[in-house]
């Protein structure tokens, strides 16, 4: 027989305990998260190490100006309106062609090698490209300009046997440049749009079909349309690893194209006017504003790219 105080207790010792386990609930709520706050602060503090500190030590000098006559420093952003004319802005607009070029070219030729292994058959073939392509898209520097140079240079093996000097071909110019950077920038966009093109359904392909659309049709209205997040998130990438190039420019054509990371390692050196150092910092931070617009553009496309294709 239940009495009347039972059912009394019965409901407020449900509710306490209800209570208690919301409590501690929120406890190992707190827990987890002063747990995970604390296994950021090394990434933090190499963050700030690795970043902040050169960061703010570019930024100093980039705004600090020096009187070529009494040697005192004051603030300024003559350094900066420097690095924005004359050789250093040739400079800096020859290096964003030659990356938007080699970046436009690279976007093409990765789609369509990427496209090929993803509709292969052979798995021995996908490994194969995908395992080059990972080893190649960080193949550059100095040993890649010796190998271009070795094979298309003035004296190279292929110059030699084909005759291309005869036909007009340097290796030593804009295009030249731009086939080396290919060498690298075609296997990254492999890499980064594989992903992509794995996740196009095959219902879409299918229903594409049953409507009577044509392939050509089905890439124009539906796969591009749905890759065009990834295509331009790829371009932005690409532009972005060309721009950051400094070693293979450097080992291959020198100074006899106007790039902005060799205006900045001239200016460093002190090869054109003693002095330069802060224009030179100056110009980095011109390239960290680029590189910002960059990923500024890059990140939005990825996350619409990953909500399509997930």
């Amino acid at each position: 027989m239940t009495t009347d105080t039972d059912a009394t207790v019965a409901p407020a010792a449900s509710a306490h305990t209800g209570t208690d386990a919301a409590a501690a609930a929120a406890r190992s709520g707190r827990r987890r998260r002063v747990g995970g706050g604390l296994a950021v602060v090394p990434l933090l503090a190499f963050v700030a190490l690795a970043f902040g500190i050169p960061a703010l030590a570019m930024l100093d000098g980039a705004f600090t100006v020096k009187d070529p006559v009494t040697g005192a420093s004051s603030y300024g952003v003559a350094n900066v309106t420097a690095s924005m004319q004359g050789a250093y802005l040739t400079a800096l607009i020859g290096s964003v062609k030659l990356s938007a070029f080699s970046a436009a070219i690279g976007v093409v030729c990765g789609l369509l090698l990427a496209q090929a292994v993803v509709t292969s058959r052979s798995r021995v073939l996908r490994e194969a490209v995908l395992t080059a392509s990972g080893v190649l898209a960080n193949f550059g520097g100095v040993p890649l300009a010796f190998a271009f140079v070795a094979t298309l240079g003035n004296s190279g093996f292929l110059t030699r046997r084909l005759d291309l000097t005869d036909k007009g071909w340097s290796l030593y110019s804009f295009s030249g440049l731009t086939l080396a950077y290919l060498y690298f920038l075609i296997p990254l966009m492999v890499l980064t749009i594989t992903p992509a093109l794995e996740g196009l359904r095959v219902q879409w392909r299918e229903a594409a079909r049953n409507n009577g659309a044509t392939n050509a049709q089905y890439w124009r209205h539906v796969a591009l349309p749905v890759l065009a997040p990834s295509l331009l998130g790829g371009f932005v990438l690409l532009f972005g690893s060309a721009f950051a190039a400094y070693a293979t420019a450097a080992a291959m054509v020198g100074s006899s194209i106007p790039l902005v990371t060799l205006q900045i390692a001239d200016a460093l050196a002190g090869n054109v006017l003693v002095g330069q150092e802060n224009v030179a910092l100056a110009l980095s931070l011109d390239m960290v504003l680029v590189a910002g617009l960059v990923m500024a553009v890059y990140l939005p496309l990825q996350r619409r790219s990953a909500r399509w294709l997930a």
